[in-house]
């Protein structure tokens, strides 16, 4: 029983690896490369430079107090016991800021909540507080040594780092999106409804306290009127461009490394999870036969 539970283990975690990171080879191989001001609005996939977002303030990792753009941190304590020893995990958090990819042709902002970020700059080491002061004088590789209670990993992205990046590519303003006037008409209308003594001040022409057919006749021009005044406004900024989790369950990645760097790390996963499929299925059909 306990190899027939191993065998079916091993085959469901080798298939699921298998096709969750071939499928991410398939969707970035196929998809792509975009420039962010030409970038049609969907899938898409984009490469660039990490810049500062100047309306935000400056941030710093929470380990090692170094000045990022986003960072990951995690706390492990060494737990020994009479019988075993392990790490346990008893902190760990991620930035949700908003960075700023540029390329030749623009910028777009990326929210990396939901986002598999694989950043080079990572720093390991250990210490005997929960919460270090920075990176020990000996450097990450200082953990050969001295005290190992607690152990630490933060990773982080910098300006001026490359990234590449497979999203859910969005617009706004600039004129990109049309007006539906019906829709946003009634948009308009229901804000003025929240301050009715102010509509019926502005609409009311005989005063009797109510709205007739033909005063509302001129509260939906006027909200009409308001609603185009509007979308004027906006398509006269600037486009903003925002890439965001996708859905339907398509990968969202951001990397410092290229794509082929991330093609070739997901189709070694991809191997691995069919050889352990494969174990699972011998020992499967091992126990089967006798």
């Amino acid at each position: 029983m306990l190899l027939i539970g191993a065998g079916a283990v091993l085959c469901l975690v080798g298939g699921w690896l298998w096709i969750t990171r071939w499928s991410k080879v398939r969707h970035l191989t196929d998809t792509p490369t975009s420039r962010i001001r030409s970038a049609a609005q969907g899938y898409v996939e984009l490469a660039g430079v990490l810049r500062n977002c100047p309306d935000l303030p400056p941030l710093n990792a929470p380990l090692t107090g170094k000045p990022c753009l986003w960072w990951r941190y995690r706390i492990e304590e060494y737990l020994s016991g009479d019988k075993r020893s392990s790490w346990r995990i008893i902190e760990q958090g991620a930035s949700d800021r908003l960075l700023r990819l540029s390329d030749a042709t623009g910028d777009c902002l990326v929210d990396p909540q939901g986002a598999e970020v694989l950043p080079a700059r990572c720093d390991r080491w250990t210490g005997d507080l929960r919460h270090p002061r920075g990176v020990p004088a000996g450097g990450p590789l200082a953990w050969l040594t001295g005290n190992r209670q607690y152990r630490y990993v933060e990773e982080r992205l910098h300006a001026d780092e490359p990234l590449y990046a497979i999203g859910d590519f969005r617009t706004s303003g600039g004129g990109r999106l049309g007006l539906d006037l019906q829709t946003a008409q009634g948009q308009v209308v229901r804000e003025w409804k929240e301050d009715y003594a102010g509509l019926l001040q502005r609409f009311d022409n005989n005063r009797d306290g109510q709205l007739d057919q033909s005063e509302w006749s001129r509260v939906r021009l006027a909200a009409g009127l308001e609603a185009q005044k509007r979308h004027r406004l906006a398509s006269e900024k600037d486009p903003e461009h925002r890439l965001m989790r996708p859905g339907e369950g398509l990968p969202f990645v951001l990397s410092s490394h290229g794509e082929e760097v991330l093609t070739r790390r997901y189709r070694w996963h991809a191997a691995g999870g069919a050889v352990l499929c494969l174990i699972g299925a011998a020992l499967l059909a091992a126990q089967a036969v006798s």
